[in-house]
């Protein structure tokens, strides 16, 4: 069972104000020219924006819950044709073939917490990629100031809708604790700085393209964000 089962209807209003990364993922979509296997694509907050664009998604999850969720809302869109959402895990994701586009948007692979998993997502992804093609995704490295504003405090993220961050710098661990009217859960996340991330994808196979500070293509100079680029 996923930590995010619990929290599937409180997903898209906790996440509502998070629109800056949709277009850029749904241009280099377009650019693909699909299909798109996206990894960790919860309620379909980028899949069926991609989808609307006319292009195919594969979207694999790991909640039952959330994928419940982007059923309804591909089904509201109008893109059930172009959506197909599979239930299984980013680091052995129930598809054959390969692909122009592999994408883990939203941090999901910060889910991966041990050097074991993160070397298995990388190394599925690898799989999935035909030659040339990408595998594009961002993650976060916490800076000082962050953690210190937002360690074991409950604080209002969207009107209704709680949410506690506890930081361990040692181990570079969170622990993220969400609650609302309608439940709550808590989730565990690990970071990486961004030569580490680098050494990951090179010894999985991965040439880095780009490495964007944020989704509006500016270079990465050292911030907190990076959004890769890389291909195979």
């Amino acid at each position: 069972m996923s930590a995010y089962d619990a929290i599937a209807r409180l997903y898209d209003p906790w996440s509502s104000s998070v629109v800056e990364d949709v277009a850029f993922y749904v241009e280099e979509a377009v650019r693909s020219g699909g299909p798109v296997v996206e990894l960790g694509v919860g309620t379909g907050r980028i899949a069926i924006p991609t989808a609307a664009a006319g292009i195919k998604v594969i979207g694999v999850d790991a909640s039952a819950e959330m994928l419940a969720v982007a059923r309804e809302q591909a089904e509201l869109g109008g893109v059930t044709d172009l959506i197909d959402l599979r239930h299984g895990d980013l680091r052995d994701p129930p598809l054959d073939g390969t692909f122009p586009l592999v994408t883990i948007p939203f941090r999901s692979l910060l889910h991966m917490e041990t050097e074991r998993d993160r070397r298995s997502a990388l190394t599925a992804v690898r799989g999935l990629l035909r030659p040339g093609g990408r595998f594009i995704f961002d993650v976060f490295t916490p800076g000082e100031e962050d953690i210190a504003e937002t360690h074991g405090r409950w604080l209002e993220r969207e009107p209704g809708i709680w949410e506690r961050a506890d930081w361990d710098i040692e181990h570079r661990t969170l622990i993220l604790r969400v609650r609302g009217e309608d439940g709550g859960s808590e989730m565990s996340l690990a970071w990486l700085s961004v030569p580490e991330w680098r050494a990951h994808l090179v010894e999985a196979g991965f040439e880095v393209e780009a490495l964007y500070g944020w989704f509006d293509r500016r270079d990465w100079d050292g911030g907190e964000d990076s959004v890769w680029i890389c291909r195979v």
